[in-house]
């Protein structure tokens, strides 16, 4: 597999201001693009072109498409994953995925944090800061996770929260900024009369 030239303190420049990472970039968008115009029920394809893609990837990963991402292969997914449509991951830095983690529609995640100095905006400095989810999380439609956040298992981030600061686990977190609301409880284990004994 590829390997990221090494570039100092986790900075680098995009665009045409720094060519190191185009030819990466359009190999990934080149794949992505492929694997959007597959039919969503095209699973066999779907996991040949995320096993180029990803960096890793755990067993029974549904990807619904659309599905947009910069590098790929900084992205690992555990078992059991499912993303609905519209999924962005700007995976400047590593962004890691535990087991059974579900994905609502139209969520982004992005590693990258654009310097506030117009100058150096304008100059295409960025820096990438991993984000890291755990294992048992639901992240709720149209929610952001921002670069350096790490998702505690086990937890639920409500429907349209911009998260900025990590989350513990086994809490359910809203908002924006996203902040705990509550810890998860036994009681939630009967919220739905369909589980009810």
């Amino acid at each position: 597999m590829d390997k990221r030239p090494e570039v100092p303190i986790n900075c680098y420049f995009q665009g045409s201001y720094n060519p190191l990472f185009d030819a990466e970039i359009e190999k990934a968008k080149a794949l992505c693009f492929e694997y959007n115009q597959l039919s969503p029920n095209e699973k066999d394809a779907q996991r040949v072109i995320l096993n180029k893609l990803l960096g890793k990837m755990g067993k029974e990963v549904i990807v619904t498409p659309p599905f947009w991402c910069d590098y790929g292969y900084n992205i690992t997914v555990g078992d059991y994953f499912y993303s609905n449509h519209n999924l962005i991951i700007t995976d400047g830095a590593k962004v890691t995925f535990g087991d059974h983690v579900f994905i609502a529609p139209n969520c982004c995640f992005t590693t990258a944090e654009h310097a506030l100095d117009p100058e150096m905006r304008k100059a295409g400095m960025e820096v990438a800061k991993p984000i890291t989810v755990g294992s048992n999380v639901w992240i709720g439609a149209g929610s952001t996770i921002l670069a350096g956040v790490t998702i505690g298992s086990g937890s639920v981030i409500g429907a349209g929260s911009v998260v900025k600061k990590s989350i513990p686990e086994n809490v359910v977190a809203v908002g924006v900024p996203c902040k705990v609301l509550r810890p998860i409880t036994e009681a939630d284990k009967y919220r739905y009369p369909l589980f009810q004994g």
